[in-house]
């Protein structure tokens, strides 16, 4: 099946897929539902000659909803003659949709679940590469227009979630059809985990163009082995000489050791973070410098902090002008409850309920380009060693630590 997959053209994955599966398990129909941009419907691949099929479904409703938000296989029906398997498709913790299967009901076993559910997952990557040849699938996840920025800016970004054995990474930025000045990049190695993330300055044309530049700077640096302090001065370098200083981007770079989690950060006038620890929420206090491209040759400097297993570190990006020192009261109050009131959200959905929170808290509403990355750290376990207590792991020796 998989090869299948790999061999059929990119807009007739579903149309092989269905071959396969009616072949192997008795199948009589299976749709593809695919989550849309805003994160609030699920909505059926079809070619644009086919007759309309399954309707679209609204997240968070359904057997459908049920195994998006669970991200469980869930089998429904089976005391008629069919019944339903609703598979989650996902690629390496970014919820792309659901796989729904009708098939015979004494054929719906657990065991022919589980490997449906290996097909879903299987069907998730095989889309990840389709997509670069095909506009079937970005089409099918709008429910309404993207603007020009947006798309530049959904072209430009690598996702909206990471995860992997030490960590889990969501975000979620509004407006997803509009927005077109948010800046956020992963990279992942053996060694470490790499995150950029930038304040909006505004959802108009220019604001995308000055992401775009500052992301491939940031993308080359990286991808030529500078590090953290190279990667924002080569930026920095881009932005001035393109803009002389009239735009800049306030943004926020940080190295994760995978193995210690130990942080190297540069904080370039950046978005804020916070850290929720066990029951304590407190932003993390940063030297914060010049942002990138507001004058030349900006010289940075690298600080240093630790994350501990169960940490959850929020990052919260909105163009609000440059906050006064120690903070902003207006914003810090309202972000700190909205992210005690959500600490208990799993990390995926966590990000949304944090903006939904704030839009209602805070005072004179947030502006309308607004970012929020949740980072769950769950580190590693050194083999054959116990664990270090979480009071000698706080923080790094030397005066630069955190």
């Amino acid at each position: 099946m998989e090869r299948a997959l790999r061999g059929a053209p990119p807009h007739r994955l579903l149309d092989s897929l269905r071959v396969d599966l009616a072949r192997r398990f008795a199948v009589l129909s299976a749709d593809l539902l695919l989550l849309d941009y805003g994160l609030t419907s699920l909505r059926p691949v079809e070619p644009v000659q086919a007759p309309a099929g399954m309707r679209h479904v609204t997240v968070g409703s359904g057997p459908a909803g049920r195994a998006l938000s669970t991200q469980q296989p869930y089998l429904f029906g089976g005391d008629g003659p069919t019944a339903t398997a609703y598979l989650p498709v996902t690629v390496r913790g970014e919820r792309c949709g659901v796989l729904v299967v009708v098939l015979p009901s004494d054929l719906a076993t657990p065991g022919a679940t589980e490997e449906l559910a290996d097909v879903a997952e299987t069907l998730g990557h095989a889309l990840r590469v389709a997509d670069r040849h095909t506009d079937l699938y970005r089409r099918t996840r709008r429910a309404s227009a993207l603007s020009v920025p947006a798309e530049m800016q959904w072209g430009l970004l690598p996702g909206r979630a990471c995860t992997d054995a030490e960590f889990d990474l969501h975000a979620y930025w509004e407006p997803s059809y509009t927005s077109g000045g948010h800046v956020l990049d992963w990279n992942v190695t053996e060694e470490e985990l790499t995150l950029v993330v930038a304040n909006g300055t505004g959802p108009d044309t220019p604001s995308a163009l000055v992401g775009s530049l500052a992301l491939n700077a940031i993308r080359n640096a990286r991808r030529a082995g500078l590090d953290l302090v190279g990667q924002a001065s080569l930026t920095d370098q881009a932005l001035y000489g393109q803009h002389r200083g009239e735009r800049s981007l306030s943004a926020l770079l940080l190295s994760f050791a995978r193995a210690t989690g130990e942080v190297q950060v540069v904080d370039a006038g950046s978005p804020t973070v916070w850290r929720a620890r066990g029951e304590a929420t407190e932003r993390i206090d940063l030297e914060r410098q010049l942002p990138l491209g507001m004058f030349e040759d900006t010289v940075y400097a690298a600080q240093r902090l630790r994350v501990l297993p169960g940490d959850r570190l929020v990052f919260v990006a909105c163009d609000r002008g440059e906050p006064p020192p120690g903070g902003d009261p207006a914003l810090d109050r309202p972000v700190r409850r909205a992210i005690e009131r959500t600490r208990d959200t799993a990390c995926p959905d966590a990000p949304r309920a944090v903006v939904r929170t704030l839009r209602e808290e805070a005072p004179g509403g947030l502006p309308d380009d607004v970012l929020v990355l949740c980072l769950d750290w769950h580190g590693r376990r050194p083999a054959g060693r116990h664990a270090v207590a979480d009071g000698d792991r706080e923080a790094l020796p030397g005066p630069s630590a955190v």
